[in-house]
């Protein structure tokens, strides 16, 4: 398939080879030369906010009914903090 450079360099990217490797406006692309002069290959990079927010919540279902990891965080947070008080 053939695309053509617009100005400023743009080029269009074909409608269902974009929904196929998930490019939408925002999205980054790693562009590599080859040791041809004439061949250029493109890498579409991971949108790390998309792939966080998709494994918010993962871990849940290995947690033990009732614990609460965050509020121990935070509870064991507020001790060291009282203790380093005290050393002062």
């Amino acid at each position: 398939m053939i695309t053509e450079v617009l100005e400023k360099n743009v080029v269009a990217i074909p409608e269902h080879l974009a929904a196929r490797h998930g490019i939408k406006p925002g999205s980054r692309l790693d562009w590599k030369e080859s040791e041809r002069e004439d061949v250029l290959t493109v890498k579409v990079l991971p949108d790390y906010a998309e792939i966080a927010s998709s494994l918010q919540g993962a871990g849940r279902a290995c947690l033990k009914p009732g614990t609460d990891p965050i509020g121990d965080l935070t509870r064991e947070r507020a001790q060291e903090d009282s203790e380093r008080q005290q050393n002062l």
